[in-house]
This record gives structure tokens, C-alpha cells and sequence, in this order.
């Protein structure tokens, strides 16, 4: 889904999945939310809003059903922080370290 950048209340980024009719709202505290079975006039409506938190708040929060969880760009806020010297970065399995793993090494 690609996310759509904004700066908004508590609104940082806005995406919709016009297939499956799923509207992500991303939070300045690096919460999500999918909201299930949101028509794409209703996308369209709230992306194009030039007051998007309280269209949020009005039209989306309290009528659709919501699943909470955590915005994509956290991880990689994680790996730029180990970068530049924040929190180390989560290793990544290397898919080419069992082609040369030594006959004795552990799995």
C-alpha cells in the first residue's frame, strides 16, 4: 500500500488498498490503524481534505471498525538510527550464509 505523507492533528501518513478497501491512517506516535471495508469515494474524499485530522475524526474514526498496530517506517527508523549512531539495527539472516556454513557449525 502506498502511503501518502501528511501533516495533520495526530495524522502522519494516510493509504488505502482500493482492492481490498482498506484505509491505513499512521499516528505522530508511530501507532496504525487499518480501517476495514472503507469505500474509495470516501479515500478520495479524506485525501484530498485540506482539513484531513478532523474529516478523520468525523468520518472515519468512530464509523469503521479498526485494527490496531504499528506504522511500516519503524523498522526502518530503527536501521537509520543504528546507522547514525541511535539503537542498533536487527540483524538480518544473510540467505547465503548456508552455502558456505561449515560441515561442524550449528544451524
Amino acid at each position: 500500500m502506498e502511503m501518502k505523507k501528511i501533516n495533520a492533528g495526530k495524522l502522519r501518513a494516510i493509504g488505502y488498498d482500493l482492492r481490498e478497501r482498506v484505509l491505513r491512517v499512521e499516528f505522530d506516535d508511530g501507532s496504525a490503524i487499518d480501517y476495514a471495508g472503507v469505500g474509495s469515494e470516501v479515500w478520495r474524499r479524506f485525501s484530498t481534505s485540506g482539513a484531513a485530522w478532523s474529516f478523520y475524526r468525523d468520518n472515519i474514526e468512530e464509523e469503521f471498525a479498526g485494527k490496531r498496530g504499528r506504522a511500516v517506517g519503524e523498522s526502518k527508523r530503527t536501521e537509520l538510527d543504528a546507522l547514525f549512531g541511535g539503537a542498533e539495527a536487527p540483524k538480518k539472516a544473510n540467505p547465503l550464509d548456508a552455502l558456505f556454513r561449515q560441515p561442524d557449525e550449528e544451524v
